[in-house]
């Protein structure tokens, strides 16, 4: 969301253009300290909307939290820690060279919404904590940096199958959208699904199984975001809902009407 600048910054930048000097930040008269904005890189997405993301990824970390709970015989709770927006080049940046990345391809039934490429990122000690209970292990919570096996990579195929089932799932309940899993990928590096000055918006879950702690991370293109949130607003959701409660109302009636009509007089 933009930045509010206080009326004596905008008379210091004005005098600055017309002086030619630069002027250094400070504070502004009540007192409080002066963010920085960076206008390289301006926010495309207002706080309301980052909350309709943030509920799409509660409803996808509950779902979650069912599974794991019911496939490793251990209490999984799954929160959304923070949905932000940022450089796909940071995000990047952030990976660990042993992540291990699915790319999931969204598609929408309107045609007129483009595709979209999400990634899905899960750290580490998490991936190896799935892998070694449904192995049958005790699931430590060791730090484990080496790559992936083969055998390693089919199980945790499986799991991301299962989260990209939850994402359609989630969707679904706002946009009518089919979504598949098109690979794994274990070197973040070599993955360009985006330019790096894209902008993204990262939906982080914080996972927690015994004393185990990890993270799950959703990258979402913004320009196609962007078109999606155009049509599952909370609006949209309540006229849907109001819709539905007028059919079921309709079919009622007709029910009770043929009921009526086969009577005995």
């Amino acid at each position: 969301m933009a930045e509010v600048l206080s009326q004596s910054q905008i008379d210091a930048l004005l005098n600055s253009i017309s002086s030619g000097e630069t002027v250094e930040a400070s504070s502004d008269a009540d007192g409080g300290n002066v963010k920085v904005y960076d206008f390289y890189s301006p926010k495309k997405f207002t706080k309301e909307q980052l909350r309709t993301v943030d509920s799409l990824h509660e409803n996808i970390g509950r779902l979650l939290s069912s599974y794991f709970s019911g496939i490793l015989r251990v209490f999984c709770d799954i929160s959304v820690m923070q949905v932000e927006e940022q450089r796909y080049y940071e995000y990047n940046n952030a990976l660990p060279d042993t992540a291990l990345i699915g790319l999931v391809d969204m598609k929408p039934e309107n045609i007129n919404l483009p595709d979209a490429t999400l990634m899905i990122d899960m750290s580490n000690n998490l991936s190896f904590f799935l892998i070694d209970r449904l192995l049958g292990g005790p699931g430590g919570n060791a730090v484990i940096t080496r790559d992936f096996t083969d055998i390693e990579l089919a199980i945790m195929r499986n799991i991301y199958l299962k989260i990209t089932e939850f994402m359609v799932e989630s969707w679904h309940d706002h946009l009518e959208i089919s979504g598949e899993l098109s690979s794994l990928e274990t070197n973040p590096r070599l993955i360009q699904v985006y330019a790096p000055e894209d902008i993204v918006v990262i939906a982080v879950l914080n996972v927690k199984m015994r004393d185990m702690e990890g993270t799950l991370s959703v990258c979402i293109p913004a320009m196609s975001l962007e078109s999606y949130l155009g049509e599952f607003t909370s609006k949209y959701a309540r006229i849907t809902h109001k819709m539905s409660n007028e059919r079921l109302e309709t079919l009622r009636r007709d029910l009770i009407q043929e009921s009526i009509y086969d009577s005995d007089l």
